[in-house]
């Protein structure tokens, strides 16, 4: 035995290359909507972290 596949119908091959693909779809969906997940997570820390406008015109008229 050499380690190979006896040769039959193709319909199983096909069929388990049809779920390999499947699978990668949804695993790659899957995580496309996990990093949307997080991006939207972040957006409110990274605008929290922002100083408004009208407190950095008060800055800049104190500077004045």
């Amino acid at each position: 035995m050499t380690g190979e596949e006896a040769a039959g119908p193709a319909g199983p091959k096909l069929l388990r290359l049809i779920y390999f693909v499947g699978a990668g779809f949804i695993c790659t969906a899957a995580i496309n909507k996990w990093r949307e997940l997080e991006r939207k997570a972040m957006l409110p820390k990274q605008q929290g972290n922002q100083l408004p406008e009208n407190s950095a015109n008060a800055v800049q008229k104190a500077v004045d």
